[in-house]
């Protein structure tokens, strides 16, 4: 069986494979690119909604959009040298912040 926060992570993981999925795309006028993209959103949204059964709504979409972010903003200072500034890593670090303490609010009240 899936729990909900396992399933909400990877349903994290994989809004990052689409939103830098998009990236490669171009407009969606390429093929495997697309494929993988639109794949990718299938399986987050899939897994999202499965999320949904035993983690309040709210706090389930904003934890889910935060590791999309995250994600791909890891991915761009990685692999697309994108800057690492100061303000940036601070930036990453409240959003990190923020969901460890949505987390431990879902879980003081059984979510």
């Amino acid at each position: 069986m899936v729990t909900g926060w396992y399933a909400l992570v990877v349903a994290g993981l994989f809004e990052v494979v689409w939103a830098v999925g998009l990236k490669y795309t171009d407009g969606f006028t390429k093929f495997w690119p697309s494929l993988l993209t639109l794949a990718g959103m299938g399986v987050s949204f899939w897994f999202l909604s499965n999320s949904l059964k035993t983690i309040p709504m709210g706090t389930a979409y904003t934890v889910w959009t935060a590791i999309g972010a995250v994600g791909t903003v890891l991915y761009g200072i990685c692999f697309l040298k994108e800057p690492v500034t100061i303000l940036r890593v601070l930036c990453i670090s409240m959003i990190i912040a923020a969901v460890i303490g949505l987390k431990l609010s879902a879980s003081s009240h059984g979510g």
